[in-house]
């Protein structure tokens, strides 16, 4: 599917802001957000936080169980693992707006545990009514997808996280995008030299962005 094909999958046209929408009135208006299903499931919509002048917007997944629960993007271990990234690539945490592709919370049970599911394309494309907004608001000067579903939500198209990673390309909405990977994926690995070495990797991309 075409970027401007997919872009319009939801809605015919990206949503406007007006001139002094703010990133409060926009978390206030998407706490009743039921543009797909997930919010039934959801304890709570879990939208971006952050400065509305920053520099640099990174863009996850969906929340995980933590963030569902406190309301709060990246406060989970994948969180404390970009803390921990960003501050060797020499970025912020607090300059740096972080949010969510999709902002409810997508799990299934297996006993008492809530595991996280990935979102389905649908669901995608209706939260890309939020990250939009998001972004007019801020209008950062760099995008950074963390991993595959941040990138379609990002880039209007499926991405190759390995293959596309690292490389800083121009966008048409006047930002710049940087693509890499879910430090939620670096979390999975069974064995501690492969986390290592995919820790690396994730702070050489994220020194790009700073």
């Amino acid at each position: 599917m075409a970027q401007k094909d997919l872009f319009a999958a939801v809605d015919t046209e990206l949503p406007d802001v007006g001139e002094n929408t703010t990133i409060a009135a926009l978390r206030e208006e998407a706490a009743h957000c039921t543009r797909c299903d997930l919010y039934k499931y959801a304890t709570q919509m879990v939208f971006g936080e952050g400065p509305e002048d920053a520099k640099i917007v990174m863009v996850g997944e969906v929340p995980g169980d933590q963030e569902d629960l406190q309301g709060r993007p990246f406060v989970g271990p994948a969180g404390k693992l970009l803390d921990r990234a960003m501050e060797e690539a020499g970025i912020e945490r607090r300059q740096v707006y972080v949010t969510n592709a999709v902002k409810h919370f997508k799990f299934e049970r297996r006993g008492k545990k809530r595991i996280h599911k990935t979102p389905e394309r649908t669901e995608i494309e209706a939260c890309k009514w939020w990250l939009e907004r998001e972004l007019k608001v801020i209008q950062p000067e760099l995008v950074v997808a963390l991993g595959g579903t941040a990138g379609r939500a990002v880039y209007g198209r499926a991405v190759r996280v390995l293959a596309e990673r690292g490389t800083i390309t121009e966008d048409p909405r006047g930002f710049r995008l940087l693509l890499t990977v879910h430090p939620s994926m670096i979390l999975r690995i069974p064995d501690e030299e492969g986390k290592r070495k995919a820790y690396v990797e994730l702070v050489r991309d994220l020194k790009k962005a700073a």
